[in-house]
């Protein structure tokens, strides 16, 4: 008579008795080391159930001691980001200077004077902090900061146009990401949109011809995620502003990016800088402090003193405020362009500035030491992260030899994507690509180790 597989399991009381899972009891507590063997036991029955064999008792308490460790592992890992994409929506966009982090570690260590007045001894705000260093950096009269651009946007909305009318190019209507979609932003302020225009052209006189005594605003938005081309017509911000202050209303613009240094220096299309629209004279202009910028996630607004008032003093002020430890690393970040070391300091900036020969001599370098017929190619690195849309740069990125064969690709960028470090590459082509402008500084040599260890697999 054949004894059934199911038979040899081992009870939870026997398995839990196994060496390894007392010593976890200790750390995990009872409860959940005995809901783990449960689960593995059931795991167990559902493999002999679809024709497979009795695991041992052994290899069950190993599975769970591995599911138990991997249970409250950080879910946030460091990845390695060789796809050329300097700033990467998918991982974590802007990497931050050491000097940012550093600011944030002294914060986050202990008790800091968030809110608080050294010098009078009295309850303080968390914008003075920020305040300075951004209006000499800018130009602007005042200055605050928020979690991210569109809490920004929204606030600023709903501070000064809700129950009014909002005027907007209908080609600027437009979806940031993930949904969020500047007209629902305006209908959850409070304000009404006009929109104005054609989808590829709008002149000044389609605004004047849409202002009312019932419009608080006109709002430009900047198309940074996309690029129409070919017959098209925009209203400069000079414009915009000029008209605004003619007719009483509030000019805003949202530049998105966060762009405080010349783009074309580095062979990219010009990017609206932040500086100019205040100079121009915008009421509010909004802007991501983790895009070009090169910070953490954070909004930021910039204007005339008396509309940033409003948005300090406004209820959802308190519910979109920024945290201690982005205030303190975003501080760090405009000083470096207050020091004029942005492009050595900042890594979006020292990434977009870095010369092609620069990079290929790095790539030949990781070549030489991977081996197994690695080779470099020409390739172009991208902006991204909603900046200068369809921008790249020169690059050179390294190939590895037989990755053009059908589905070899996938499965090594699988493999190096899942080991530990983890690292991302891209693929073109059928061909796995590492491109080293978007690898950090001391990260060389723990990618050509993980690259070398998938190889011998």
């Amino acid at each position: 008579m054949t004894t059934s597989p199911y038979r040899s399991l081992p009870s939870v009381d026997r398995l839990l008795a196994d060496a390894r899972l007392q010593d976890l009891v200790g750390v995990y507590g009872s409860a959940r080391v005995t809901e783990r063997a449960r689960r593995a036991l059931d795991d167990a029955r559902s493999a002999i159930a679809g024709g497979g064999v009795a695991p041992q008792a052994e290899a069950i308490a190993e599975l769970v001691a591995q599911a138990l460790t991997a249970d409250l592992r950080s879910p946030l890992r460091p990845v390695i980001n060789a796809t050329g994409v300097i700033i990467h929506t998918n991982l974590g966009r802007a990497p931050l200077s050491a000097a940012a982090i550093e600011a944030m570690r002294l914060v986050a260590q202990g008790y800091s004077n968030l809110e608080y007045d050294l010098e009078a001894g009295e309850r303080g705000s968390r914008h003075s902090h920020i305040e300075r260093l951004i209006t000499e950096l800018t130009g602007a009269e005042a200055a605050m900061v928020v979690n991210n651009n569109a809490s920004a946007l929204l606030l600023g909305l709903s501070a000064i146009a809700t129950g009014k009318e909002v005027v907007v190019s209908r080609g600027q209507a437009v979806e940031i990401g993930g949904g969020f979609r500047i007209p629902d932003v305006l209908r959850q302020s409070g304000a009404r949109l006009v929109e104005v225009g054609t989808t590829n052209r709008t002149y000044l006189a389609d605004y004047e011809n849409a202002l009312t005594p019932e419009t608080a605003a006109v709002l430009r938005v900047h198309s940074s995620n996309f690029r129409i081309v070919g017959f098209t017509h925009e209203v400069a911000v000079a414009e915009l502003i000029e008209l605004a202050a003619r007719r009483g209303v509030f000019m805003l613009d949202d530049v998105g990016s966060g762009c405080l240094l010349p783009t074309q220096t580095y062979g990219l299309a010009p990017e609206p800088l932040v500086q100019d629209s205040v100079a121009a004279g915008a009421s509010l202009v909004f802007f991501s402090g983790d895009k070009l910028l090169g910070g953490p996630q954070a909004g930021i607004v910039v204007g005339k003193r008396a509309q940033v008032d409003l948005l300090k003093r406004h209820p959802l002020a308190r519910a979109v405020r920024i945290d201690k430890l982005s205030l303190a690393a975003l501080a760090a970040t405009v000083q470096h362009y207050l020091r004029n070391e942005a492009t050595t300091e900042v890594p979006v900036w020292r990434m977009i500035s870095t010369p092609a020969e620069a990079v290929g001599l790095r790539a030949e370098r990781w070549a030489t030491a991977i081996g197994d017929g690695a080779h470099i190619l020409e390739v172009r690195s991208m902006i991204g992260g909603g900046s200068l849309p369809e921008e790249s740069l020169p690059s050179y990125a390294v190939v590895l030899d037989g990755t053009a064969l059908p589905g070899s690709a996938e499965l090594l960028a699988a493999q190096l994507r899942t080991g530990n470090p983890a690292v991302v590459a891209r693929i073109e082509r059928d061909r796995l690509l590492l491109d080293p402008r978007t690898v950090q500084p001391g990260e060389d040599e723990a990618l050509i180790g993980r690259v070398r260890e998938v190889l011998r697999q």
